[in-house]
């Protein structure tokens, strides 16, 4: 069992423990996530698998948020939100824009590029490199100012 999984289940016991429902609600979804991931590859994810579940759950939620709120269900989106700040503490902490800024900056320098038209050789070496700990949005925003300048 990968230590990501363990400390999910624990974080579940304990919130069995103490009752919190949203907070076992969140845990279970995920760990469902998880068993149904693995039932379907036929082997056993390791944490970087499990992180990638969970940013796919987040991403999904923050979607259906954004269109609850569109929608005027603020009710829901008071239900939705616990659950999404529940998940997103088991990702990486994210970069910000400065130090998206910086290591796009110096790929640029890398790579050599000087022109907007290097901007998919530019993302094709940083997105393995953030691998998560930044949105592609907002590292696609820094890219093409960075190359347009």
């Amino acid at each position: 069992m990968t230590g990501l999984r363990e400390r999910l289940q624990q974080d579940l016991h304990q919130a069995m423990r103490s009752r919190d429902e949203r907070r076992k609600a969140a845990l279970r979804m995920v760990i469902m996530a998880i068993q149904f991931a693995e039932a379907e590859s036929a082997r056993d994810l390791d944490d970087a698998d499990i992180i990638e579940l969970i940013r796919r759950e987040v991403k999904r939620r923050e979607e259906a948020v954004s269109m609850m709120r569109e929608a005027g269900r603020e009710d829901r989106v008071a239900e939705e939100l616990p659950e999404l700040e529940i998940l997103k503490a088991y990702l990486p902490a994210q970069l910000d824009e400065t130090e998206i800024r910086a290591l796009v900056q110096s790929v640029i320098e890398e790579v050599n590029a000087n022109s907007p038209r290097d901007f998919g050789k530019v993302m094709g070496a940083v997105m393995p490199r953030i691998k998560g700990r930044a949105d592609g949005r907002v590292v696609s925003k820094v890219a093409r100012e960075l190359l347009s300048a």
